[in-house]
């Protein structure tokens, strides 16, 4: 009997051949005809990123993976609309800037800025529905995609909410371009960056040694030099977000003539999570036939040969800087199951850059019902990465946090000894619980710490 699936090979992909695949976690609308009438407005609307910024970002997580430069990857767990405000991205940009320069002075390699922001809108979700008092409606996916008040009106997945992420993503990367342009990374003054951490923090004393030095060095060399360091005025930044939403990341795919290649402009790093990794399923259709740098996300139950599938899938050809494994592994499991992953694709003598993200894997919630993540779990689940990475003769180049610049309470411990009973003073995430602006802080200057070539 003839198969009647097509069987898709690389030069037959198309930016919606995902479509003959089974696409998880994507939201079910009520009105289709409203939803393609959206969808061929945004197809239709300039492209949020360029091609030539997805390519230096490429090269440089090329270079990353050499051991030439450092990820460092943060963001929100979720961006909302609402806090699409001038004060709230700055603050972003600042805890970016200042956990990136200690990482600078700590580990003696140039930092890549990718914001976990500019359209981190959606999210996945291990139920499709949430009960409440005997009431079940379909549960919140992120404001690209649904509201978050608990009724039928707000739960029920929006199209137009697409155009409004796409807008809100846009002023964003608008404002951050801005800043960035204008001198707001300027390392001359990094005095300017500076959040209230500085002031209370029992670790700004080190942070103020690392501004000073840095600075001190960048007089020395203009001195010397007899001139002034322009290029020091501004840093590069790039956005990442997952890429969930297959209709709405096919819809921002163009074809760029100059290089004959497919890109997703709606962000310049996009990844695959972990509940969406199948090798037969959407996401990976559509991934493997963009030419961005993506990311995929390796929980608990990632096979190594699933791993070796889907490295293969995705980077047939072992193109550099193509592709950045993001292991998530909790810090009970990740001595267990991260030494097989790694040894797997040192075997294959694959093209990767390693990343690890401390967060998703550690979880929980408290007796109140609060989802939080302990501060010194995840601080113990980056520490053994990094010695299991030395063990097995490949290097961590990159790190993944969901953070704010922000005063919230929604991880436990760091310097400040948050309790569970502490949290309701400014829980304010709407899914996932993020590091606050000290708790970022304080793990930087300790994976700093952790990386000085001097201290291997």
């Amino acid at each position: 009997m003839e198969n009647t699936k097509p069987v898709l090979h690389p030069r037959e992909w198309r930016p919606d051949s995902w479509k003959e695949l089974n696409a998880a976690q994507q939201p079910v609308y009520s009105d289709p005809d409203a939803l393609t009438g959206v969808v061929e407005e945004l197809r239709q609307l300039p492209p949020l990123v360029t091609s030539w910024e997805i390519e230096t970002l490429k090269g440089q997580l090329a270079e990353a993976a050499r051991g030439e430069r450092f990820l460092l990857q943060g963001g929100d767990c979720s961006e909302n609309f609402q806090e699409c405000e001038s004060s709230i991205i700055a603050r972003k940009l600042k805890i970016l800037l200042q956990m990136s320069l200690v990482l600078v002075h700590g580990c003696g390699k140039r930092v890549i800025r990718v914001g976990r922001f500019a359209g981190q809108y959606a999210k996945p979700r291990s139920s499709e529905y949430e009960i409440r008092e005997g009431v079940s409606l379909p549960s919140y996916r992120g404001d690209l995609i649904n509201r978050l008040p608990f009724s039928s009106a707000d739960r029920l997945p929006d199209p137009h909410l697409l155009l409004r992420g796409y807008e809100r993503s846009a002023l964003t990367l608008n404002f951050i371009r801005s800043l960035t342009d204008g001198g707001f990374a300027d390392l001359h003054h990094p005095e300017n960056w500076e959040l209230d951490f500085v002031k209370h923090s029992k670790r700004a004393s080190e942070y103020k040694r690392i501004v000073d030095a840095i600075a001190q060095a960048l007089r020395f060399v203009e001195t010397l030099s007899g001139r002034k360091i322009n290029e020091i005025d501004r840093v590069d930044f790039f956005s990442s977000h997952e890429g969930l939403h297959l209709l709405y990341e096919q819809a921002q795919t163009r074809f760029i003539p100059r290089v004959g290649k497919w890109f997703n402009l709606s962000t310049h790093l996009p990844w695959i999570g972990d509940r969406t990794r199948q090798l037969d399923g959407a996401h990976v259709e559509f991934f493997r036939g963009i030419s961005n740098p993506i990311g995929v996300k390796l929980g608990p139950a990632t096979d190594p040969n699933h791993l070796i599938e889907l490295i293969q899938a995705l980077n047939p050809t072992d193109e550099p800087g193509r592709l950045v494994l993001i292991h998530r592994l909790g810090s009970d499991r990740v001595g267990e199951l991260l030494p097989s992953l790694l040894a797997a694709a040192r075997k294959a003598a694959k093209n990767v850059l390693w990343c690890c993200d401390p967060m998703h894997g550690n979880t929980e919630s408290t007796e109140a019902g609060l989802k939080t993540r302990d501060f010194d779990r995840i601080l113990d689940e980056l520490d053994q990465s990094i010695s299991i990475h030395r063990q097995e003769g490949t290097a961590l180049g990159g790190v993944h946090f969901e953070l704010t610049g922000d005063d919230v309470t929604e991880c436990v411990g760091g310097a400040r000894g948050l309790r569970p009973q502490d949290l309701s003073r400014a829980y304010r995430t709407q899914v996932d619980p993020r590091l606050n602006y000290e708790q970022a802080m304080e793990m930087a200057l300790h994976l700093a710490h952790k990386l000085d070539p001097k201290l291997k």
